[in-house]
């Protein structure tokens, strides 16, 4: 893979249209747990935006893993273990329920570096979405993409949390697979990391199944939520680890509903996801 087939992705475009559809809100909803729609009435809450849009690929052209074959927008000779390792969002205004949405997405960066695992390619893409002709948010997406790694580490117990309270009043979620599930069908991510033990470990190296990096995110967004009551303009995160089935995530909010720095910890109390949001 050289500097020159790199380059030639950069531009490549992709258009897509939805609906807001009130449904796939209902059922977040359900997801996080809420009695009821905890958001602003008629618009799309925060992050949402990840529901919508979901892959059409046929089932004849699908990879191996579940994701569409590289191809399109996303080049073909690509490593073909993928994670989402972060996104920049910036929010311009409210998409109301029942809008018309369109997005049109572009390829904006691709660098190959070589990590202490082998070598990496990161792909940036540029998601830009209208609601009813408006602009409504912008997105940076990185996708991190790494050879296969066919090892199968050993499979560790589950830790455990020692107490809800111990964790200094921060919300604490067990993310089990059928969690894991209901985000893979909100989202038609066929990933089958997210469902699928042994695929996970014996052939993508995982000790686990491992929780998706959105749900992760979208976890965060609502525990800021829940705390202040905001509105945000801005939020970006950043994965550093993955999260896994059935382990204990403490999720750590420092700030208020102006801005916020957003952590969720394993049950080590090491930092796996990052995350900033703020209402500016």
């Amino acid at each position: 893979m050289t500097e020159d087939v790199t380059a030639s992705w950069l531009g490549r475009t992709e258009a897509a249209e939805d609906i807001a559809n009130a449904s796939a809100i209902r059922g977040l909803a359900a997801l996080l747990d809420h009695d009821g729609a905890p958001w602003r009435s008629n618009v799309m809450p925060p992050l949402a935006h990840w529901l919508y849009f979901p892959p059409q690929a046929r089932q004849s052209e699908l990879g191996e893993d579940g994701h569409p074959k590289p191809g399109g927008l996303i080049p073909s000779s690509l490593f073909p273990r993928r994670m989402w390792a972060g996104s920049r969002v910036r929010f311009h205004e409210d998409i109301p329920l029942g809008a018309k949405m369109s997005r049109r997405s572009e390829v904006v960066n691709v660098a190959r570096k070589d990590g202490a695992s082998g070598p990496l390619v990161f792909v940036t893409l540029r998601h830009v979405v209208l609601s009813n002709g408006a602009l409504a948010l912008e997105e940076e997406q990185d996708l991190v993409y790494r050879p296969i790694n066919a090892t199968s580490p050993v499979h560790p117990a589950a830790p455990q949390w020692p107490s809800v309270e111990s964790a200094g009043g921060d919300r604490v979620v067990v993310p089990d697979a059928v969690m894991l599930f209901r985000f893979s069908a909100l989202t038609f991510n066929a990933h089958r990391i997210h469902y699928d033990r042994r695929y996970a470990i014996e052939r993508e190296g995982y000790p686990d199944l491992v929780v998706h990096g959105p749900l992760a995110a979208t976890l965060l967004m609502d525990a800021w939520l829940q705390r202040t009551a905001g509105q945000p303009a801005r939020f970006s995160f950043r994965a550093q680890r993955p999260l896994y089935v059935d382990r204990p995530v403490r999720l750590d909010v420092q700030g208020d509903a102006g801005m916020a720095r957003l952590t969720a910890l394993d049950a080590s109390g090491t930092a796996c996801m990052t995350a900033q949001v703020s209402a500016v």
